[in-house]
C-alpha cells in the first residue's frame, strides 16, 4: 500500500510518495519547462530529487532508505578517493542535475566527467544543470525502484554520449556494465569491478555495495 502526504500552499499542491516515484505528466496545461525553469523548479523544493525526461514528464523522488543511502556513501567515498589521486576529472553525487543533449534533465546516484569538458562549459553553466551528459555514470536500483525503468534510463545515458555505466541492482546482487557500442555486461554478484579503460586504475570494491 502507498501512503502519501501533501505539502499545499496557496500556488500549488506538492504530492510526495516515500515508497515509489511519483511521475508528473503536466499534458498541454503548462509550458514545458526549460533547463532554467527547470533548475528553479528543483530549487524551490530541495529536500525531493526530481528528474524530467525528453517528453517533459517530470519524476519525484522522496530521500532514499537508509541502506540505499549507507551503499551511495561507500560508493562515494570509494570513488572520491580515486577521483583525487587521478586528477583527471570530476566526480559529482546524487544531487547533481545535468542537461542531456536529448534534454533531458537527470541526476546520476553517481557521475564524472572528464575535466577538459568539464572547463570547457562556460563557468556561468556549471552554477545551473549543466547541458552535458556525464562519460561515467552510476545508477544503484533500491527495493522500490523499477529495474526496466533503470535500464532505460542507463541505455539514455550511453546514447547520448556517456562512455561507460554501471547500474548496480542491490535487490538481485547483479551489476550490469554499459558501454559505448558493447554489448550490455551482467556480473552475478561480483567481488569487484573495474574501470578500465576509461577510469585507470579504478577498481570498486563490492563487499560493502552488494552486501
Amino acid at each position: 500500500m502507498i501512503t502519501s502526504t501533501a505539502t499545499k500552499n496557496k500556488n500549488s499542491t506538492l504530492l510526495i510518495y516515500p515508497s515509489e516515484p511519483l511521475e508528473i505528466d503536466f499534458g498541454d496545461l503548462l509550458k514545458p519547462m526549460n533547463g532554467d525553469d527547470f533548475f528553479y523548479f528543483c530549487q524551490r523544493h530541495k529536500d525531493l530529487r526530481i528528474e524530467m525526461d525528453q517528453f517533459g514528464e517530470i519524476t519525484i523522488m522522496s530521500p532514499t532508505g537508509s541502506e540505499t543511502g549507507g551503499i551511495n556513501f561507500e560508493l562515494s567515498v570509494d570513488f572520491g578517493v580515486w577521483v583525487r589521486t587521478d586528477g583527471t576529472g570530476k566526480g559529482f553525487d546524487s544531487s547533481t542535475g545535468f542537461i542531456l543533449p536529448n534534454g533531458a534533465k537527470r541526476s546520476p546516484d553517481l557521475s564524472w566527467i572528464k575535466l577538459e569538458k568539464w572547463l570547457a562549459i562556460p563557468a556561468e553553466k556549471r552554477k545551473k544543470f549543466a547541458p552535458i551528459c556525464p562519460d561515467f555514470v552510476v545508477e544503484i536500483r533500491s527495493e522500490s525502484d523499477s529495474l526496466t525503468k533503470l535500464q532505460g534510463k542507463m541505455a539514455e545515458y550511453i546514447e547520448n554520449g556517456s562512455t561507460l555505466g554501471w547500474l548496480l541492482d542491490v535487490n538481485d546482487k547483479k551489476v550490469y556494465i554499459y558501454q559505448q557500442n558493447v554489448p550490455i555486461q551482467i556480473l552475478d554478484n561480483p567481488s569487484e569491478i573495474s574501470g578500465e579503460p576509461l577510469l585507470k586504475g579504478f577498481n570498486l570494491q563490492m563487499k560493502g555495495i552488494l552486501g
